[in-house]
């Protein structure tokens, strides 16, 4: 059954629609790689598609959209799929309309992505992308969806032409979502207000945002949105950030207790439709399903109390060979600026800090690499540095290249990550090169200082780098981190640095299971903001532990939450030194402030 855009909007003015849930995390997890053509399955196993779908109509979702997220011609020409463009659309239709079908009232969306990938986006013309999703548009019309869904757009200018092609190419209802980060902006750079605006001026049904976000900062996007807009909105997080278990491979594992209040929130906040994105499961939006039944939704009504946007991670540590000497984690702004950082390593180092760490800042924004930033402090400030070094994204060659000019320069102290790539929406995590991990990193620097490169082939100078190392006491595989561990040390790491703690008995456990010889350990510390972001890292980030005694407190405390937690970090650092080679404080807001009030006055 088609709609009308009238229709459409009578049925989300009278009560909350809930879309389907992740498509190609449950393709994934059936043990399809992420880097295939997912769409091509409604082709080659329609069976588990139309297994999916019906797992989603039984959890008794209103919308399912089609397996057609890529499904255009640039994106299948990548797979050599071009010619079946057509095939894998009416497919995945009919498929989605099959599974629908055991329920009266389901409706299929037709799923439609920015025409290529954000790494495609610069080597094709905007021409070519307006022809591609004209085309696939085309083909889902034709093929009996009741609406369009514009999923996963970062950039604003893209997800214009898309809605304006959809309004003016077919009659049906469509739904326009953006793709948000952490801070509140596209990857074109646009806040929520600014997306708000623009679709307004196009006939869409609705507008929304899905994928990148989980639930907790998803809901400060929707609150903009519905605050800037007439029109209904959408709101379809992810379940939090996935977990790395392998080469291109990755999990989810969101409490769905946890998603569904959220999703809950963004409904009070004024969502006129709910479902997930990437990582949620058919049993988790059966859960939203039976909130959104049990309650009226409340159009713009605000949520009691303010969840407080997470602060980038920021970890301070010790001078592994002086554990009575503090240093300071500072990431690069997302500016590419420098003043922010040289005026808080000049303030800091006032008060006694004599070691900046400077650590890999997350998204996706333009900024300075970590080692640039730390030979700029040092090269400005005289102060010592250490750098963190991330294998994503790098060939060995890259690598020994940016190693060999930084120690060149003066920067002798790497800490060793593997890293993950950007959560940027589509399927996240699919795009990337690991040519190393961590190990291999700390295998290469372990050469490079015994004067080979890393395939042995004689360098004509030894180099004198001080290697560092990653723990994450915080993991729930303890015996897996601790095996990690060995295997970092076994290959040549001087110094290991602890993800933030949050209990000390978590640190205990780590340290016997990792056993001797150990190098020195530099304990992190990360004072928590309140209660919202306690609940946001035990839910939505994996391999982080934050005890129930530490919730307890943090809810407790209400709006004296930051207080709280101040208190909680100074008492951890008292309990770890007996452990540490050194301290961590992890700054939550104005470094200094936090030093002072962790470790105090130096």
């Amino acid at each position: 059954m088609s709609l009308t855009v009238s229709e459409f909007r009578a049925m989300v003015s009278g009560r909350v629609l809930v879309c389907d849930g992740a498509m190609g995390t449950m393709l994934h997890a059936a043990g399809n790689a992420l880097d295939q053509s997912l769409p091509a399955l409604s082709c080659s196993d329609p069976d588990l598609v139309r297994a999916v779908h019906a797992r989603y109509v039984d959890a008794g979702v209103d919308i399912v959209q089609s397996n057609t997220f890529g499904a255009n011609r640039l994106r299948l020409h990548e797979f050599g799929l071009a010619d079946r463009l057509g095939e894998i659309n009416r497919d995945a239709v009919r498929i989605a309309r099959e599974a629908a079908g055991a329920r009266p009232g389901v409706l299929v969306a037709g799923s439609v992505s920015p025409a290529v990938s954000v790494q495609q986006r610069r080597r094709v013309s905007a021409s070519a992308r307006t022809d591609a999703v004209t085309e696939q548009l085309g083909l889902l019309d034709g093929a009996g969806v009741d609406l369009i869904v514009l999923e996963t757009f970062g950039h604003l200018d893209e997800l214009l032409e898309a809605a304006r092609i959809a309004v003016e190419e077919t009659d049906l209802p469509v739904i326009a979502q953006a793709t948000f980060g952490p801070d509140g902006r596209t990857l074109s750079g646009h806040p929520a207000r600014d997306v708000a605006h623009a679709l307004g001026e196009i006939e869409v049904a609705a507008i929304g945002t899905n994928c990148t976000l989980g639930p907790r900062h998803m809901l400060d996007v929707v609150r903009e949105l519905c605050e800037h807009t007439d029109l209904p909105v959408t709101g379809q997080p992810n379940a939090g950030l996935p977990r790395r278990t392998g080469p291109a491979r990755f999990e989810y594992d969101i409490d769905a207790e946890y998603l569904v209040r959220y999703v809950g929130q963004l409904v009070e906040v004024g969502a006129r439709v709910v479902g997930g994105c990437c990582g949620t499961t058919p049993t988790q939006l059966a859960g939203v399903v039976e909130l959104v039944r049990e309650r009226q939704a409340r159009r713009r009504t605000t949520v009691t109390g303010t969840v407080p946007a997470a602060p980038a991670p920021a970890p301070a540590v010790r001078d592994p060979g002086h554990s009575d000497l503090l240093a300071v984690e500072l990431t690069p702004d997302d500016r590419g600026g420098t003043e922010q950082a040289v005026d808080a390593a000049r303030r800091l180092h006032e008060h006694g800090v004599n070691l900046i760490s400077v650590g890999a800042g997350g998204g996706v924004r333009a900024r300075l690499s970590p080692v640039d930033l730390a030979l700029h402090l040092h090269q400005r400030l005289g102060v010592d540095t250490v750098a963190t070094v991330s294998t994503w994204d790098r060939t060995i060659m890259a690598l020994q290249a940016d190693l060999l000019g930084a120690h060149a320069l003066g920067m002798h102290r790497i800490v060793c990550e593997t890293g993950n790539p950007p959560l940027v929406g589509d399927y996240p995590h699919v795009d990337g090169i690991w040519d190393v991990d961590s190990i291999g990193l700390i295998e290469l620097l372990t050469g490079l200082n015994d004067g080979t490169d890393f395939y042995g082939l004689p360098l004509p100078t030894r180099t004198t780098f001080e290697i560092g190392a990653r723990i994450n006491p915080g993991g729930r595989d303890l015996a897996a981190a601790a095996a990690r561990a060995r295997d970092k040390i076994a290959a040549g790491a001087q110094f290991l640095i602890t993800r933030p703690v949050y209990a000390v008995e978590d640190l205990e456990r780590l340290l016997e299971q990792i056993g001797e010889p150990l190098p020195p350990v530099l304990v992190s510390i990360r004072p928590l903001s309140g209660f919202a972001e306690a609940e946001y890292l035990t839910h939505e980030v994996p391999d982080v532990h934050v005890p129930p005694r530490v919730l307890d407190l943090l809810d407790r405390a209400g709006s004296g939450g930051q207080r709280v937690g101040l208190e909680l970090a100074t008492e951890l650092a008292q309990q770890v030194r007996p452990l540490a080679g050194g301290l961590v404080v992890v700054p939550n807001g104005d470094p200094v402030d936090t030093v002072l009030a962790v470790a105090g006055e130096r």
